[in-house]
Order: C-alpha cells, then sequence, then structure tokens
C-alpha cells in the first residue's frame, strides 16, 4: 500500500499524519513550530517523516498545509500572519522536499479543509462545496469536482479582508469591517472586551447573550448576521450544492450553524431557498491533515 504524508503547519504547533490509500489516518506526532525560523521547525519535520518511513512504507508526496497568503505555483510561504522572520518569502515545498526526498506540495489551510470536506467529509456526495472555517480567523475554501478552486493568481478565496460592514470593526491589520474582523472567534472577544466584557473567548461571548446579557447579544447577533449576509453572496454568485462550517466557533457553540442557515435562507430568492445546505463540518481539526493527504495522492497519480 501507498501511503502520503499530511502536515499542518501552526504558529505554535505543527502537526504530521501518515494516512494510506483509504483516507485513514494510520499515525500521528504533533511537535512545536518554530514561528521565526522555517529551517527548525522543516527539519523537525523530516524526522518525523523519516519515522514515518520506517518498516518500507512507500511514502508518494507530503501535502502541507499552512494558512495564506502563498504563492501556490512555487509552494512559497508570502506574509502568513502567524509565522514571522525568516519563514516570509520562504521556499516551504522546495526544503521539504530537499530534506526528506520526498515531492511536497504547499496548500492553503482552509483549500484543504475544503478539499478534504469534499472527498471524505459532509461534501463528499456534492460536486460544487463551500466550506468557511470560523475560528481564530476566517478562512474559505471551495472545491469544484474535487479540485481545489484558486483562481487566476492563487488568491481565491483568501477572503478575510472581504468587506461586509463599511467603517465596521477592525483588528489587526484586517480592512475595518472584513468578514474576519466582524464574524471570527477573535473579532468576537475584542468586540466583547472593547465593549468591558470579561470574556477569554467567543463561547464565553455566547454564554453571556444566552443568558441575557444584551451586549453580548448583540455582538453575537452581528457575527451571525454578517456571516449569513457573506454566504448569501457566495450563493449569489458560485451556487453551491452544500456550505460547510468548520472551525471552533462552528463547532462548539451550539445552534451556531442553524441560525446562519436560516438567517442565509433569509436574504435569498424563494427559488434558491431549498437548495441553501449550510451543515457543521464533521472532521473537526483532522480536515487539514486529510486534505494534505489527499493533495499528494492526487499529485502523484
Amino acid at each position: 500500500m501507498n501511503y502520503a504524508v499530511g502536515v499542518d503547519i501552526g504558529g505554535t504547533n505543527s502537526r504530521a499524519a501518515l494516512i494510506d490509500e483509504n483516507m485513514k489516518i494510520v499515525d500521528r506526532v504533533q511537535f512545536p513550530t518554530n514561528a521565526d525560523d522555517p529551517d527548525e521547525t522543516l527539519s523537525q519535520l523530516a524526522a518525523v517523516v523519516k519515522g514515518f518511513e520506517a518498516g518500507d512504507k512507500n511514502i508518494v508526496g507530503i501535502g502541507v498545509s499552512c494558512p495564506g497568503p502563498l504563492d501556490l505555483i512555487e509552494g512559497i510561504v508570502m506574509e502568513t500572519p502567524n509565522l514571522h522572520g525568516k519563514w516570509h518569502h520562504f521556499p516551504v515545498a522546495k526544503r521539504i522536499q530537499e530534506l526528506t526526498g520526498i515531492p511536497s506540495y504547499l496548500e492553503n489551510d482552509a483549500n484543504l479543509a475544503a478539499l478534504a470536506e469534499a472527498v471524505v467529509g459532509e461534501g463528499k456526495d456534492y460536486r460544487f462545496v463551500q466550506f468557511l472555517t470560523i475560528s481564530t480567523g476566517l478562512g474559505s475554501g471551495q472545491v469544484i469536482d474535487k479540485e481545489i478552486y484558486i483562481g487566476a493568481h492563487g488568491f481565491g478565496h483568501e477572503v478575510a479582508n472581504a468587506c461586509v460592514w463599511k467603517n465596521g470593526p477592525q483588528h489587526g491589520n484586517l480592512f475595518p469591517g472584513g468578514i474576519e474582523a466582524v464574524s471570527s472567534g477573535t473579532a468576537i472577544t475584542l468586540r466583547a472586551r472593547n465593549a468591558g466584557l470579561d470574556v477569554k473567548h467567543a463561547g464565553e461571548v455566547n454564554d453571556l447573550a444566552v443568558a441575557g446579557n444584551e451586549t453580548a447579544k448583540e455582538i453575537m447577533d452581528d457575527a451571525k448576521q454578517y456571516l449569513a449576509n457573506f454566504i448569501g453572496t457566495i450563493i449569489a454568485i458560485t451556487d453551491p450544492e452544500i456550505v460547510i462550517l468548520g472551525g471552533s466557533v462552528a463547532l462548539k457553540i451550539d445552534g451556531f450553524v442553524e441560525e446562519v442557515e436560516d438567517l442565509v435562507k433569509e436574504q435569498v430568492f424563494d427559488v434558491v431557498k431549498p437548495y441553501v445546505n449550510v451543515r457543521k463540518s464533521t472532521l473537526n481539526e483532522d480536515s487539514g491533515l486529510l486534505g494534505a493527504g489527499y493533495l499528494a495522492f492526487s499529485k502523484a497519480q
């Protein structure tokens, strides 16, 4: 049997998984990411891959999931916000291939999560799959006939700065009123803190909203409404068969996905309503690893 390695590079930790041809994870390792020095992190990865190869396992490729923006043609990290210093403009795919001798491919993390959903997740029975992850940030990916749509320059579905609320909230380097600055877990938490609420994460903001706190309720209502507006726009432009929501906000806040779906249905044409299909991811944190593994298998064919 052939195997692929799926890699998920995060700002704090990185993960690698050995994946078989049936898209089952048979082994996995987590190790710290040096957010300033790619060589240290990728050397650790190479050692992990060597361990996976023990027992004469034939690894046909390595897929690497990383937050964008990326140069997908050259396999280069551009200016990913949670990786710094030497990571910027670093040829990640080329370096991994040099260290391991195995063909390596870099792809946006949300794109690979979308690919996993389209292949083995909630979207496996559909041709046109839209995925959104709502967590620390807000990412997006679209898969058509099991192929990632990246656009003319590789920046398709880099949606963080897509403006949904003119003169709306801002955080970090994001455009004011960008969807990530409104509906991500970080945005929800920051707005709540700025309003004087003592909260650690978006789940606590939602708990306050459920308990009757009007400020928290307004913040959560805004996050859901503007996300629904954004999804409604995606549906109007691309007509996906299913929209899958992942990330901690969608997965851990009860009723979030269902409420967003109802809000989307309120704003589309009546003829479109029966086709609005918003679902919660069932792959949880493994979507990036599985998508990366599938990418490696597909490139090896």
